[in-house]
């Protein structure tokens, strides 16, 4: 009876250690990075996410998540975890040369049922530039100064708080920027919609399968969709966006070098500032520009064609439905 009574009692207090570890939350791994001068992050997983956010140098560190990614696992202990991970997958993490590298790769081929999904959190200080990728997961930047190059083949992007050029791609997701700013930003994804808040740049926006939401643009924004709305309000910016299926609504307030909409599987509405001078092209199923002062050119129910204020930057605007078009 007491040999029975021991077992319960380690039976119980292995289950209430497996039920302790939060995979989802707890680190596996965590290794500290002060005083380690890191420039830049390097970073590689195939099945999990990756975040890169700038912090003070004191609160520098690299955690490391592990958990089952397969059908075949049941929930697993930590020492679980560390087990498979050292049998099944090298994992590298190395701070030389004012560089952090962490990279995590299988050592031969192994059943996606039993795969592992190995994400980061990297916390660095701010002057940090990055190159990131992952086949199955998200990736999160922000508060970064530095020029940041990533790219999912399975997951969301969310960028914020961006100081350099940034190149961004998913074929799985949608995308986030919200108050970058550089010299060049290029974002592109396969598969979700667009969301552009409080950028400044030339920004080169593209998705082939969702909306596109925008709002406070600066610069330069060429922005493109094959299969949603497009939606920009508040822009200082030249412009140059279309897309294939859906409408658009569109507010400048400062129109830049140029201005160039279509759509052709809906109307525009859009209003910019009627005071400039312009070289105006509009076409629609039916058109409306109001008011059209000080105009030269052609008009009928379908098009308008001329000058406004003796010409100026070129505005073409296009849509397979209605286009209304407001110079205010």
């Amino acid at each position: 009876m007491k040999k029975f009574v021991v077992l319960l009692l380690a039976v119980g207090l292995a289950v209430s250690v497996k039920a302790q570890f939060n995979a989802d939350k707890d680190p596996l791994i965590t290794k500290s990075l002060t005083n380690q001068s890191i420039r830049k992050v390097i970073a590689r997983t195939s099945g999990g996410s990756i975040v890169v956010a700038g912090v003070t140098e004191g609160e520098a560190r690299l955690e490391v998540y592990v958990k089952p990614s397969g059908m075949s696992f049941g929930s697993m202990s930590k020492s679980e975890l560390q087990k498979k991970l050292t049998d099944d997958y090298d994992l590298v993490i190395s701070t030389a040369n004012n560089q952090l590298e962490v990279t995590a790769k299988s050592r031969s081929s192994i059943n996606w049922k039993r795969q592992l999904s190995i994400s980061y959190k990297i916390y660095v200080p701010r002057n940090v530039s990055s190159d990131l990728s992952t086949s199955g997961g998200s990736i999160k930047l922000s508060n970064l100064n530095g020029n940041q190059r990533f790219r999912t083949s399975g997951g969301s992007l969310q960028i914020a708080d961006i100081r350099g050029n940034i190149e961004g791609k998913t074929s799985g997701g949608s995308i986030n920027a919200d108050r970058c700013t550089g010299g060049e930003i290029s974002l592109a994804t396969s598969g979700g919609s667009l969301k552009l808040n409080n950028l400044k740049g030339i920004i080169q926006a593209n998705t082939s399968g969702g909306s596109i939401r925008g709002s406070n643009i600066s610069g330069e924004l060429k922005t493109h969709t094959s299969g949603g709305s497009v939606n920009l309000d508040g822009l200082s910016c030249s412009l140059e966006t279309s897309t294939s299926g859906g409408s658009m609504n569109i507010t400048l307030l400062d129109p830049g070098k140029y201005v160039s909409v279509s759509t052709s599987g809906g109307s525009v509405n859009m209003s910019m500032p009627g005071g400039k001078g312009m070289n105006l092209k509009v076409s629609g199923q039916s058109v409306r520009v109001n008011p059209l002062r000080n105009f030269n050119g052609t008009t009928d129910k379908r098009s308008i064609n001329g000058t406004v204020n003796g010409g100026g930057i070129p505005v073409s605007v296009s849509g397979s439905g209605s286009v209304n078009l407001s110079l205010i």
